[in-house]
C-alpha cells in the first residue's frame, strides 16, 4: 500500500487519487491534501507544525485524539521531512 510521503495517508484514501505536478499530471508520492500544482500546501512549514495541523484536522473530522497522535507520530520518517531534520 502506497502512502503519501508528506502526511502518511494511504493514497488509496485520497479522493483525488494523488496530488498534482506543475504540469497538471498526477503525483504518485504525495496526496492532494499535501501537494497541488507542483508545490506543497502550507509552504515552508516544519514537521512539528504540520503534525499539529494534521492532528487538529483529524480530530475535527471525528478521529479520537489518541489515534490522531498515533497516525502522525511517524511523519518525521517520511520522504518530505527526512532532509529537513
Amino acid at each position: 500500500m502506497k502512502a503519501c510521503q508528506s502526511c502518511g495517508m494511504p493514497l488509496s484514501k485520497d479522493p483525488q487519487g494523488g496530488g498534482t505536478n506543475a504540469d497538471g499530471s498526477k503525483n504518485e508520492k504525495y496526496c492532494s491534501y499535501c501537494y497541488q500544482n507542483g508545490e506543497f500546501v502550507g509552504g515552508d512549514i516544519t514537521v512539528e507544525e504540520f503534525q499539529e495541523f494534521c492532528r487538529k484536522k483529524m480530530i475535527e473530522n471525528g478521529t479520537p485524539r489518541f489515534f490522531a497522535w498515533l497516525f502522525t507520530r511517524g511523519m518525521k520518517r517520511l520522504e518530505r521531512w527526512k532532509n529537513k531534520l
